[in-house]
């Protein structure tokens, strides 16, 4: 019978990779970045399973290594040119539509800033509330709703730019 921890890694494996790939826009940085954590997690985790909620433990530190120093530069390096994201928009009809206008979506979230994007992640990908999103980026609820704000008033601006070209 699996331990606590190689349990919860059976269990949320996949859930904290879709939460890490979401928020990186990058599959292998996501990689990247659930390993270090559960690495760390694995060699505290007597003190992370008593906690009241360990997997929004884990979240947490999966935002935190995302939002650390190591990573800056990984995370400039995602974005695509807008000549790129015009090259995703197939003709009408195409049965990837759908597919194209989603990577074209996460070229526009990946400029975001990290924190504002981090923040459109766990609200609408997530579903947390402004006090949860709080509690995992370390800051207060204002500064959550004004990280979404900001973030989904650059992405409609990025909108209407994209439907004037």
């Amino acid at each position: 019978m699996p331990d606590g921890f190689d349990q919860f890694v059976t269990d949320r494996l996949d859930r904290l990779l879709r939460y890490a790939t979401a928020m990186t826009c990058d599959r292998y940085l996501a990689q990247d970045i659930v390993q270090e954590v559960l690495l760390r997690a694995q060699r505290r985790w007597p003190r992370i399973e008593a906690m009241d909620a360990p997997y929004l433990y884990v979240k947490r530190m999966v935002t935190n290594e995302y939002l650390s120093w190591r990573h800056r530069k990984a995370a400039r390096d995602i974005a695509s040119p807008s000549r790129m994201i015009d090259a995703l928009t197939p003709p009408v009809g195409d049965p990837a539509v759908q597919h194209a206008e989603r990577d074209a979506m996460r070229a526009r979230i990946a400029v975001l800033p990290r924190k504002q994007r981090a923040a459109l992640v766990l609200r609408y990908y997530e579903d947390c509330s402004d006090g949860e999103i709080a509690t995992v980026l370390n800051c207060s609820e204002g500064t959550v709703r004004s990280h979404i704000s900001r973030a989904l008033k650059t992405l409609r601006a990025d909108n209407r730019v994209m439907e004037v070209l």
